[in-house]
């Protein structure tokens, strides 16, 4: 599923009246979740976090803006933050399974509602910019909400959405698209500031005035202080004393999370506080953070520790917490702090988070879903799983050290198969619920008929493409399955023997839901292609598994 981000920045952070009434708009859109809505009295402002699918954050955040432009009248705002509009600035975030530029066409698609629905003048901004002075939210913003009268007579500042046509009550808005920023603290043993700040300007990206032998600044013919270059790119650090905690911090913003990484981070200001005699004693996230950054951060700690990365997504998240201390100051709770699982919310009625038993008994009864083409899915975790503790098995034991790095891939490969056929348990649970849905449409009219007709019809495609997907994620496995029957602890040979039986079983088991499908679909072509490949893929699948078989039983025989 793709994840965005967006935050958008209400002008209104006084009135908690008006600011439930804009995040109620978002509320009401399925397929987002409000994460976090932060007023600031004395900014005036209020920041508030959605993520969601794409399609449907696009929606809401609309909504909300719609909602702000009647609430909010500039003419009369007043804070300490710049602004320039009623909705000051909403930029999308890439969060899962998307890039910048599917963020760009979001934003486009946003900033043009906005300019033709609303009459809201739009910049587009970072990396949505479609000029390069326009990158920066400071340039675009320069002279706030005040000046955008005279800036709008100016042929330069023409507005990438919507008239040059001053809007007294809503401003303007700037939209964009940025890399996700992650608010990072690391605590040392002491209460001095100023020792904290001293390592957050050898580490933060522009770095610390050079000094001479003297201990003077060095600056150039232009008596500008001579820069030295801080160690980490992509940081903005500062150093500080929390009362609360009692604790000195170095506080920083990671504006790039992708290349660099809170885990990078944590280790240079490990020794840089070494090196003055201090010491790390956690971190803390403020706000929340991508669960491929959490994860990336424990697999680094995991192959320090020269241990497999092939190990549950939970388990690595512990060790990315403890290695870190991401609890020392407060519990960290992965539902709250990791954006996914935020979003899901820890759905309590998902399949995959329910009881064996329970799960069972759901499927035992006269409901149709969840029905063979989720237990199919499971058969492929099943395998997965198996594929997985046989590769953690094998790593680190006597007699297959030339394997290791085999088994650290193969494990970590088998987990994110594994995690791939989890949410496919769900998705053919959901996609038979919206071919249900689809049933229920009015019939009356011939136009009811026909929007009824084309959304059984794709319903039923999707229907059909998920157990297709189950069959092409278990094929991906069996090369993994095949390697770990060959290299893998013969003590658990058997094992890689049942992942083949249970590979085999869900690909036969989908094979018959994607059959089963296309009777329900009009649409030839589709048949036809689909009816050749998944054969194909099916007798290709029944040959490895045999294949893998029998080199068990001439093992165990």
């Amino acid at each position: 599923m793709k994840l965005v981000e967006c935050v958008p920045n209400f002008s209104e952070g006084r009135n908690l009246d008006i600011i439930k009434s804009i995040t109620d708009e978002i509320e009401s859109v399925d397929g987002v979740k409000l994460l976090d809505v932060d007023p600031g009295k004395d900014t005036n402002r209020t920041v508030v976090t959605v993520v969601g699918t794409p399609d449907e954050v696009v929606d809401a955040v609309f909504k909300a803006i719609k909602r702000a432009s009647e609430l909010i009248d500039m003419s009369k705002h007043s804070g300490a933050h710049p602004r320039m509009g009623a909705t000051d600035v909403c930029p999308f975030v890439p969060v899962k399974d998307i890039t910048i530029e599917e963020c760009n066409k979001l934003a486009e698609k946003l900033g043009e509602r906005v300019g033709n629905e609303l009459n809201i003048p739009v910049y587009l901004y970072e990396y949505s910019a479609k000029t390069e002075d326009r990158k920066n939210l400071a340039n675009v913003r320069k002279g706030e909400y005040e000046a955008l009268e005279e800036k709008f007579k100016d042929d330069y500042w023409k507005p990438d959405f919507g008239k040059p046509i001053f809007n007294a009550r809503s401003g303007a808005t700037a939209i964009g698209v940025r890399d996700f920023l992650i608010a990072y603290n690391i605590n040392i043993n002491s209460k001095d500031k100023k020792k904290a700040h001293d390592i957050a300007m050898s580490i933060r990206e522009k770095g610390r005035a050079k000094r001479d032998s003297k201990g003077e600044i060095v600056r150039d013919k232009n008596g500008k202080a001579v820069k030295v270059p801080g160690l980490l790119n992509y940081c903005k650090a500062i150093g500080w004393y929390i009362d609360d905690y009692g604790v000195a911090q170095i506080s920083m913003n990671l504006t790039n999370a992708t290349k660099t990484a809170p885990h990078q981070a944590f280790d240079i200001v490990c020794d840089e506080a070494n090196k003055r005699g201090l010491r790390v004693t956690g971190s803390e996230l403020v706000g929340l953070i991508p669960k491929e950054s959490i994860l990336e951060a424990g697999r680094y700690f995991l192959k320090k520790q020269n241990k497999s990365i092939g190990i549950p997504e939970k388990d690595i998240i512990f060790i990315a917490v403890k290695s870190m201390g991401l609890d020392e100051l407060s519990p960290f709770d992965p539902e709250k702090k990791i954006i996914e699982y935020a979003y899901e919310g820890g759905c309590k009625n998902k399949l995959v988070n329910m009881t064996i038993k329970d799960f069972n008994d759901e499927l035992s009864t006269d409901s149709p879903a969840p029905g063979g083409g989720s237990v199919a899915a499971l058969n492929g975790v099943l395998a997965a799983s198996l594929i997985a503790m046989v590769s953690n098995l094998t790593h680190g034991k006597k007699g297959y050290e030339k394997y290791f790095e085999d088994m650290v891939r193969i494990g970590d490969k088998a987990q994110n198969i594994k995690e791939q056929l989890l949410t496919i348990i769900d998705k053919d649970t959901d996609v038979f619920n919206i071919l249900m849905k689809a049933m229920k449409m009015p019939k009356k009219t011939d136009e009811q008929k026909k929007l009824r007709y084309n959304a059984m019809q794709e319903a039923t495609k999707e229907a059909t493409n998920i157990p297709f997907l189950t069959m092409e994620t278990i094929n991906e496995m069996l090369d993994l399955l095949d390697e770990i029957a060959e290299k893998g602890n013969q003590n658990s040979i058997s094992d890689a023997g049942v992942a083949a039986i249970n590979a085999y079983a869900g690909a036969e088991g989908a094979y018959m839901n994607v059959i089963i499908n296309l009777a329900g679909i009009d649409d030839k072509k589709f048949n036809e292609k689909m009816k050749t490949s998944s054969k194909d893929l099916l007798d290709k699948i029944n040959a490895k598994t045999k294949e893998i078989k029998e080199k068990v039983y001439k093992v165990i025989l």
